[in-house]
């Protein structure tokens, strides 16, 4: 299946892919762990009164996260379309030396304002790695085995949300963490020499007759938009349970009425994501072993809804029950592997790129959409009774997402040893 050596091409691929992915999910949940931290050291000289800082912690982490995802959408967006007109591989460096300098640059913040800028440029560059990286494994491994190289890229990269754990409960210190993660990409940067391009592309790039990197073009028929949106709806309860229980699972703790709970983020981001990695090696070897994407997304579709109803009803008993829930939570989102080996085998060379780049971050980015419904249903809830406004809130938006999720599953295609060289 592999050629032995780090220096077979193949290998190579894959590793930078998966090295790529794992500081890009270092970054992306980074924030979540050391919104607090970072906040309130910026925050603390404006406000002496401790709760009038808590909140604003509370208001301006949220507002930043929705820079962030907007980043993520804009950068899925031109990222995608460039790595159909112009390669592969133009998107996973060009996005990598984005990405890296602004984590650097988010060290250095002193003021709310660049913070903002920061984090949207962050999310920008973001938006790219990981869709070019499962398109160029996709693209460059044979049928029946692309699916083990898509699941090492997302299990080695969602590691990093481990690292990331690690490191700020050894650095204690949210700018030295940022600067490591910077760092990390820039090295990353000295393993491009070797790497190439997708052959299924090359053979497409130069054909003038064909439409690359159309983005409006998956919008052109009701058949192309049902099988876009399937995918996307797919993998949202994913953000669904790291949005509003994993991130913010301090909020929640609380209006569960849990003594002693989570303080910040950071554990619970952790124990997650120890559970995903693992999620993603278990989801991705079954769909090679039952030679199904669609039947392992429903399965673990299933159990992550299982276990969002078991945190709602017993995670508030005690702490070590919170955190057990947290872990199998992450296990079952574990099927994001198999969700972006799907993205990437769903549509032509011409667009697939733009499709591989775009769903992963209009799945992310749905977190904006659910945090504005998610104040919009506190008004409706509110009786006076925050907490009660805040679990019912977010329930409504679980059921909403669930639904969707399972009707996108249900219609989706079967896409397990499809051949990839073809255009749309």
């Amino acid at each position: 299946m592999f050629n032995s050596g780090f220096s077979s091409p193949i290998n190579k691929l894959i590793i930078v892919a998966a090295l790529g992915y794992f500081v890009d999910v270092y970054d992306l949940v980074l924030f979540g762990m050391e919104r607090v931290a970072s906040l309130k050291d910026i925050l603390a000289p404006l406000y002496s009164n401790p709760k009038e800082l808590n909140e604003q912690i509370a208001i301006i982490g949220s507002s930043l996260l929705s820079y962030q995802m907007i980043g993520m959408i804009v950068g899925g967006i031109f990222w995608g379309i460039l790595g159909d007109k112009k390669g592969r591989l133009s998107v996973l460096f060009g996005s990598i030396i984005v990405y890296s300098i602004a984590n650097i640059l988010n060290g250095l913040v002193n003021d709310t304002y660049w913070y903002s800028i920061l984090r949207f440029i962050s999310g920008f560059g973001l938006a790219g790695e990981l869709g070019a990286g499962i398109t160029l494994v996709s693209e460059s491994m044979k049928k029946e085995d692309r699916g083990i190289g898509t699941t090492i890229v997302a299990s080695i990269g969602l590691f990093g949300a481990v690292v990331a754990g690690l490191t700020t409960i050894l650095v204690n210190n949210w700018r030295i963490s940022y600067f490591i993660g910077g760092g990390m990409g820039l090295l990353l940067l000295f393993l491009r020499m070797g790497v190439f391009e997708s052959k299924i592309f090359d053979q497409v790039k130069e054909n003038k007759a064909i439409k690359k990197g159309n983005f409006f073009y998956l919008f052109s028929h009701p058949k192309l938009v049902f099988k876009y949106l399937n995918i996307i709806l797919i993998a949202v309860p994913v953000w669904f349970v790291m949005y509003f229980l994993v991130q913010f699972a301090p909020e929640m703790c609380k209006a569960l009425g849990m003594k002693n709970g989570p303080t910040e983020g950071k554990y619970p981001i952790m124990v997650a994501y120890i559970g995903i990695t693992i999620g993603d090696v278990v989801s991705g070897l079954l769909s090679q072993k039952l030679k199904s994407r669609k039947k392992v997304l429903f399965l673990f579709l299933s159990l992550t809804l299982f276990f969002c109803i078991n945190y709602y009803l017993f995670a508030a008993i005690s702490i070590v029950m919170f955190y057990t829930i947290i872990f199998f939570i992450g296990f079952s989102t574990g099927y994001w592997a198999v969700f972006m080996s799907s993205a990437s085998e769903l549509f032509g060379t011409n667009i697939r790129s733009t499709v591989a780049t775009t769903a992963p971050n209009f799945v992310r980015g749905s977190v904006s959409l659910m945090s504005l419904a998610f104040i919009y249903f506190k008004t409706v809830f509110d009786n006076g009774n925050p907490s009660s406004a805040h679990i019912n809130a977010s329930i409504v938006i679980g059921v909403i997402v669930f639904i969707l999720a399972y009707i996108a599953c249900y219609y989706l295609e079967e896409t397990f040893a499809k051949d990839l060289n073809y255009e749309e």
